[in-house]
């Protein structure tokens, strides 16, 4: 579904944060990025979901090479590829319902964001989203009185309604109490299996990403330094992150 080659991140004048990454993702992988502070795992998110410059590397998308599409190709990932901040950026003054319907900056037309209506299908397609997630009673609450977990879970259905294909969700529970954290990746985790929705996330925290990827990736220094599948990381491994 989703291949990069020697993806590589450089700060002009400064640093390198990606060094030649290579690794190649299926339909329906919950994969887990597990490092140190400073290792990269939130620049190759933003790099997936290009919200960051590429230095070099190839990206292929569906077996197509999307940088030789130009801006065709760039788009196709913009809608495909979701990336998802620790901290949803969200409408503050809207709700659940609208939120999710009219979409973030990038996916939506000025005249929508501005005005808020929706078409009937937009409508019942968000509603259905949002029930699948166990939300139904936050679509017509405002974002600013929701929880975090809550906020993910809006971002989640958003980023699905809108026709994403793979979230990349940067942290997505972190400063969660464990209850609501279980809750997140437990969705994210059915939307992987039930819907084939590709889930790359950095997850940290505790045994998270034991419990719940199918795949577990390591950067260390800008370098990917490890790939195994999910399971409990021996100390040896841990030692390399």
């Amino acid at each position: 579904m989703l291949r990069i080659s020697n993806l590589r991140v450089q700060i002009p004048g400064g640093p390198t944060i990606l060094k030649n990454i290579s690794f190649e993702v299926q339909s329906g992988q919950f994969i887990a990025i597990k490092g140190a502070s400073g290792s990269g795992k939130s620049m190759l998110l933003k790099s997936l979901a290009l919200q960051t410059k590429w230095s070099g590397g190839s990206y292929f998308f569906e077996g197509e090479d999307i940088f030789k599409q130009g801006l065709a190709g760039r788009l196709k990932i913009k809608r495909a590829v979701a990336y998802l901040e620790e901290k949803p950026v969200l409408y503050q003054n809207k709700t659940g319902l609208k939120n999710v319907s009219i979409g973030a900056v990038a996916q939506t037309p000025a005249w929508r964001r501005w005005t808020g209506m929706l078409r009937n299908d937009d409508y019942m397609g968000a509603m259905d989203t949002i029930e699948k997630l166990g939300l139904l009673d936050k679509a017509h609450q405002k974002a600013s009185t929701m929880s975090g977990g809550e906020r993910q879970r809006i971002a989640m259905a958003r980023a699905l309604v809108h026709g994403a294909k793979v979230i990349a969700a940067d942290e997505p529970v972190a400063g969660l109490d464990p209850h609501t954290a279980d809750r997140v990746l437990s969705d994210l985790k059915r939307l992987t299996t039930e819907q084939g929705v590709t889930v790359i996330a950095v997850l940290d925290q505790g045994d998270w990403a034991e419990r719940f990827a199918d795949r577990i990736i390591g950067l260390n220094n800008g370098e990917l330094v490890l790939d195994v599948k999910g399971r409990r990381l021996t100390e040896r491994e841990k030692m390399m992150l």
